[in-house]
């Protein structure tokens, strides 16, 4: 049986070898067959295929019977990748503790601190395309606090927050009391919203990673206002910020769905 290129080198990827993808390929096309019968169909020697049948049993990609001469099947290939990312992620863990029990203490006495990316970001058009930007690549959760100074910015966002809803985005907003009743409806259809009276500051959590802080107004250079707001890529500011979030949730009032 005859793989594509892609699908072979996805196999290999997931740690199948040569011998194994070709023996593999050719169960599912034979069904439960000797060891001697499998070795003329798929091409792989005979002084190999009872070792790579042994490897493939082991890796839960296929079985045996008791029968005389034994009889081997495949499994099915979702089992089969069901079994493999059990067994990689259980190695992953243990190759884990073990190295972060003995590298940890190392990078700890060297005194070195981590650099997360933290940015200053100025200007409301600024501002707006960095929040765009973290909408268009959340995957499972966001969390919005918006300000009424912030109102346009939602309008503005709707059609990516749509976008998420669709993607079955878990979306979360928490707007300022005297938001207009049109952008309240609006955003309710798309997400779980909220009302805090008196709600100064706004932001918004991605991914319980990326947090966008807004912090007001301060003076330019030339003098005028300006919007200022922080962008930081660190889980642990996005996971104060997201418990003051969940702080200010608890005091809201839920927005009945238009």
């Amino acid at each position: 049986m005859s793989l594509s290129d892609k699908t072979r080198k996805a196999l290999e990827r997931v740690g199948l070898t040569s011998y194994e993808i070709k023996t593999y390929a050719s169960l599912l096309k034979t069904g439960p067959i000797t060891a001697s019968d499998l070795s003329t169909k798929s091409g792989v020697p005979y002084s190999k295929i009872y070792e790579v049948l042994g490897t493939l049993e082991e890796k839960g990609w296929i079985g045996s019977d008791d029968s005389r001469p034994t009889q081997y099947f495949a499994k099915s290939p979702a089992t089969a990748m069901q079994t493999s990312r059990q067994q990689f992620e259980t190695e992953f863990g243990n190759n884990e503790s073990t190295i972060l029990k003995e590298l940890t203490p190392l990078y700890e006495q060297s005194g070195t601190s981590e650099r997360p990316d933290i940015w200053i970001i100025s200007g409301v058009m600024n501002i707006a395309t960095k929040i765009l930007e973290m909408v268009d690549s959340c995957r499972n959760e966001v969390l919005i606090a918006i300000p009424k100074v912030a109102e346009a910015l939602a309008k503005e966002a709707l059609p990516k927050l749509r976008l998420l809803h669709d993607r079955g985005v878990d979306i979360t907003i928490l707007v300022s009391e005297d938001v207009d009743s049109e952008t309240l409806k609006s955003l309710s259809r798309v997400a779980r919203v909220k009302l805090k009276k008196g709600l100064f500051g706004g932001g918004i959590i991605s991914d319980k990673r990326y947090v966008v802080l807004l912090l007001g107004e301060e003076l330019g250079t030339s003098g005028s206002k300006e919007a200022v707001a922080i962008w930081a890529d660190h889980s642990g500011l996005a996971g104060f910020a997201r418990e003051y979030f969940e702080y200010l949730l608890q005091e809201s009032k839920d927005v009945k769905k238009g």
